[in-house]
């Protein structure tokens, strides 16, 4: 089989040479004097010989060109596939010739597309991949120019800078006025870690930053990661490890006391003495006491997970009254909750005795309960308000790790059990003063298809 280049070569210096060969008589019969080129000539005028020249050349290009067609529709077709591959279309496929010198040339071309073809759609499922990890993530992203102007923003960044609307193409320094003053400081002198802001709400940030070149151009990337919520985990992690152990020695110690004040009191029951009778009573009393304690305290280190389920409003804001009487404020919502009714009836009945225990009047303690979208997510608010002594600052703060506590007699396990249930739940739990005086607490859950 001939090489393309052979072929070629060859169609060529055929035709070349055949046209050579006849030009050569041509011009050898047109000098003979006895010949009808004279006649021809005397009688047309022109010597026809050159004519007779001039239409083999003609006649040798044309058949140059038809041998070498194939070759040349092979050749533009993969021209235009290779000005597609420059414009990143590889959709091009060329189509099986018959000439056996490009056949192979065409085999590799369509071989490269479909692997082009595969590598970008491979390169565009990764795209669309990474583009949902980065809308779906809680920590907020933005990719800045050196001017400050916002070309990417996930969804946390839209939500946390612009209550979900859309921010590319803002300005970040003009979006700042729309979150917490500190952290709107940070960002603005270029702070990196971790920090705390000390507002209302004690909440604990991570700022990140980055640079690269995309398309030439120097851009920023800013990262800002809401760490509240992990730090507590860790924090409440560490306090139920500390009750666990805790409980265990606690155990350990009050199992064989308890059989030796039994042992004591089978030794002694011939033995009438009022001492050694208030002895065994008050041993007895406060190992009571301590099971009770370690039970409390077992029972927030080893909190099951919630077994959600749909629940109507009504029952369970009838149940919770039988208990401690409220008032509702505005109606309450259509849809059930989706959450476990046992855990969640144990949180609001613990807000609401601490309501009742805050110094309120029972007519000034409400509860409201309405459907709000959080962060794009549905869900529903529970409010619990009261009119009592509320809290400080810094108790507010305090409020929800375990075994704080400003009265005698608590545990500090209350608030800090309603959050663990509100977390399991994927929610929120918040504390807020009050306008006028009192408290409110706010519980957010997501409804069931959030």
């Amino acid at each position: 089989m001939l090489s393309f280049k052979k072929k070629l070569s060859l169609n060529t210096g055929l035709c070349v040479g055949l046209s050579a060969v006849a030009i050569y008589f041509i011009l050898n019969w047109s000098q003979q004097p006895e010949t009808w080129w004279q006649t021809a000539k005397e009688w047309l005028g022109f010597d026809v010989a050159w004519l007779c020249i001039a239409l083999i050349t003609l006649a040798s290009a044309n058949i140059v060109s038809w041998l070498n067609k194939g070759l040349t529709d092979s050749l533009q077709a993969i021209e235009v596939g290779l000005l597609n591959f420059k414009d990143n279309d590889f959709s091009v496929s060329l189509p099986k010739t018959r000439q056996s010198e490009t056949s192979h040339l065409v085999e590799l071309f369509n071989d490269v597309s479909e692997i082009l073809r595969e590598e970008k759609q491979y390169i565009y499922q990764r795209e669309l991949l990474l583009d949902k990890v980065i809308q779906s993530s809680p920590n907020v992203m933005l990719l800045l120019t050196p001017k400050q102007q916002i070309i990417y923003a996930n969804d946390a960044a839209r939500y946390l800078f612009y209550d979900g609307r859309r921010i590319a193409g803002a300005f970040l320094p003009e979006l700042l006025s729309n979150i917490d003053s500190e952290l709107a400081d940070n960002i603005k002198n270029k702070r990196e870690g971790l920090f705390t802001s000390a507002g209302g709400e004690a909440e604990s940030w991570h700022i990140s930053r980055g640079t690269f070149a995309l398309n030439n151009q120097q851009h920023d990337l800013l990262l800002i990661k809401q760490m509240t919520k992990e730090l507590n985990r860790q924090e409440v992690a560490v306090w139920k490890k500390v009750i666990r152990l805790i409980s265990h020695e606690l155990n350990n110690s009050l199992a064989p006391i308890s059989s030796m004040v039994n042992s004591g009191r089978k030794l002694t029951k011939d033995t009438s003495s009022p001492q050694l009778e208030l002895i065994f009573n008050t041993i007895e009393s406060r190992c009571d006491h301590l099971n009770q304690f370690i039970f409390n305290y077992a029972r927030f280190a080893k909190l099951p997970l919630p077994q959600k389920s749909s629940v109507s409003w009504e029952i369970i804001t009838q149940q919770l009254a039988q208990h401690y009487p409220f008032s509702l404020d505005g109606p309450l919502p259509s849809q059930p909750g989706y959450f476990d009714h046992i855990q969640l009836e144990q949180v609001l009945l613990n807000l609401l005795k601490n309501a009742h225990e805050s110094g309120s009047e029972v007519e000034n303690i409400s509860m409201k309960i309405a459907s709000i979208t959080l962060k794009g997510k549905l869900g529903c608010l529970i409010e619990v308000s009261d009119k009592g002594m509320g809290m400080s600052a810094e108790v507010m703060q305090q409020a929800l790790l375990p075994f704080y506590s400003t009265k005698q007699t608590g545990t500090g396990l209350g608030l800090p059990l309603c959050r663990e249930i509100i977390e399991a739940h994927d929610g929120q739990i918040s504390l807020h003063h009050r306008h006028s005086k009192g408290l409110t607490v706010q519980v957010w859950l997501p409804a069931a298809n959030s």
